[in-house]
């Protein structure tokens, strides 16, 4: 496989990388940044914006297999930064792909692209997009993960994996929030804490991508399809974020506030940071309150199903993952 990852510098980008390189794939990378440790693993990193068809096209050359990984995350900032990364950014991959006679395109979307602000437990691919959403990263995820599906013909086959609340050593967002905000004592159970999630390690998310793209070719039965990717192992959320607080030295999170007065207090602040054209990320927005607060997780039986994905890394070995990764960087 010759295949270029977008966003290879980054977290998920970066597994996916060495997973490739690991089986002996030609890797190039594509990122706004330098990543020289790349380049001394052997890959092929081209520096551009996403935004900049030449820039992507430049990427694109000679390989035969996209993982677009590449986006702008996170529950706050302006729309026309979202929609210039993840809608603009896709479209480009998309006609680069199509320049070049990529034959497989592997995008990385995400659950929230269906995330309605209720519960979601078990739930399938069935389940339609949203009809609302209140921050713009699920909304331009939306955008671009119809565009690539709708781009899947009988030359290029493409796929969207949905890999839930990423995390993992060397994580530098979810996981990383939540400590920033315990050790400044301002993390806070949203809710009752007994909402299930069911999150996934960053190398069982790697892993879907490569075994997606071993079976994605024109016309093959998980073309211009999208799949959940979880670890398959709901619990809930006070428990998961209980271990992660341990992994880091830090007590257990005690301190709970109503799902209700969070969601209005997430709602007043996105409105001070608007009128006021504060800099920064509230402490609490509408979409992270229901984040926190619902219970979602996915059946994921289509994708084991499908493409062979196994989560080979629980719960448990991950914690211990981190763990021995937080002993060797402090």
């Amino acid at each position: 496989m010759k295949a270029l990852v977008t966003g290879g510098g980054g977290f998920l980008g970066g597994a996916i990388v060495r997973h490739l390189l690991d089986r002996g794939d030609t890797v190039t990378s594509f990122s706004r940044g330098s990543y020289p440790d790349l380049e001394k693993m052997g890959v092929r990193h081209v520096q551009g914006d996403l935004s900049d068809l030449d820039d992507v096209s430049r990427a694109v050359a000679g390989c035969d297999t996209v993982f677009h990984v590449g986006a702008k995350a996170g529950p706050w900032g302006d729309y026309d930064d979202y929609y210039r990364a993840n809608v603009v950014g896709t479209q480009n991959v998309i006609t680069a792909c199509m320049m070049e006679g990529v034959r497989r395109l592997v995008y990385t979307s995400s659950p929230s692209v269906v995330f309605n602000g209720e519960d979601m437990e078990g739930v399938n691919e069935s389940v339609p997009y949203a009809c609302h959403f209140e921050a713009h990263y699920p909304q331009t995820k939306a955008i671009a993960e119809r565009m690539v599906l709708e781009a899947n013909n009988h030359e290029m086959a493409t796929v969207a994996l949905r890999p839930h609340l990423i995390w993992g050593p060397g994580d530098n967002n979810l996981v990383p929030r939540l400590v920033e905000k315990a050790r400044a004592g301002r993390l806070r159970i949203i809710g009752r804490g007994d909402n299930l999630i069911d999150i996934v390690y960053v190398d069982n998310a790697a892993q879907a991508h490569l075994k997606a793209a071993d079976r994605l070719n024109p016309g093959s039965p998980i073309a211009g399809k999208a799949y959940f990717i979880s670890n398959g192992d709901p619990r809930p959320i006070s428990e998961v974020i209980d271990r992660v607080m341990q992994a880091y030295g830090l007590p257990p999170v005690r301190r709970k506030i109503p799902a209700r007065v969070a969601y209005a207090g997430g709602w007043v602040l996105e409105s001070l940071y608007r009128l006021l054209r504060i800099d920064g990320e509230p402490l609490v927005t509408r979409f992270l309150a229901r984040e926190l607060s619902t219970s979602h997780w996915f059946d994921i039986s289509a994708a084991r199903k499908d493409f062979g994905y196994v989560p080979e890394i629980n719960f448990e070995k991950g914690i211990e993952m981190l763990v021995e990764y937080n002993g060797q960087t402090t």
